[in-house]
């Protein structure tokens, strides 16, 4: 379910090691390829939370994250694997994913979160989910030809670059996104990746301490 700024505008017309500091990837990428022009993309005011696994798993985790945040490349690339495959897939965990734009880069944290949650918006969380893995297994391609890299992932995923490429420039999301960094601010994260079992906001992201705290809920 989301909202667009339009509808809303109807209705109410009727009616740990973490990334702490801002930085940034550097480079390039600061407009779109020449020969893709994905138009004016509608803004959007609210989307559903992505996430994976049974909504009455056992465990719940959560997970706030920076596209330009390195420690969140780590966990992506090598802690969040493992919790798919030990927990997720099996039906333990309801996994949810939020973003929080420290912002670690100025640019690329806001608009790589764009971005991710277009593709979303366009099909569904397994595939945001794969798409949000690719930016950060190529983190660095973000601050070398963004735009262009952001179109190949989309069209990897079969979906039109050039309208993930223009809602990340538009940062076409930055409503949804600004509301779950509220939602972080709220919850007093220190930094991302900032990792939640069920409620508790864990010391580290690293796996050990991560499946033991999830391992203890199980019991």
């Amino acid at each position: 379910m989301r909202t667009t700024r339009r509808s809303t505008l109807v209705a109410l017309g009727g009616t740990l090691a973490l990334s702490t500091t801002a930085g940034c990837l550097g480079g390039s990428g600061e407009s779109l390829p020449d020969d893709c022009d994905g138009g004016e993309v509608e803004t959007v005011e609210s989307l559903s939370r992505p996430a994976l696994g049974p909504e009455d798993a056992a465990v719940t985790v959560d997970v706030f994250e920076d596209f330009a945040c390195g420690h969140c490349a780590t966990f992506s690339n090598n802690v969040y694997p493992q919790i798919e495959s030990n927990y997720i897939e099996p039906g333990d965990v309801r996994y949810r994913y939020f973003d929080y734009p420290i912002p670690v880069d100025e640019t690329w944290s806001w608009r790589a979160a764009s971005a991710a949650r277009a593709v979303q918006d366009r099909t569904d969380a397994e595939t945001f989910f794969s798409f949000a893995k690719a930016l950060y297994e190529e983190q660095s391609r973000l601050g070398e030809d963004g735009y262009q890299f952001i179109r190949e992932v989309a069209d990897d995923h079969d979906i039109d670059g050039c309208t993930i490429a223009a809602a990340a420039d538009q940062e076409a999301y930055r409503e949804v996104v600004e509301a779950d960094k509220q939602t972080g601010d709220d919850r007093d994260i220190p930094g991302t990746p900032a990792v939640f079992v069920d409620g508790t906001l864990l010391e580290s992201y690293e796996w050990d301490t991560v499946s033991a705290a999830i391992d203890g809920q199980l019991e």
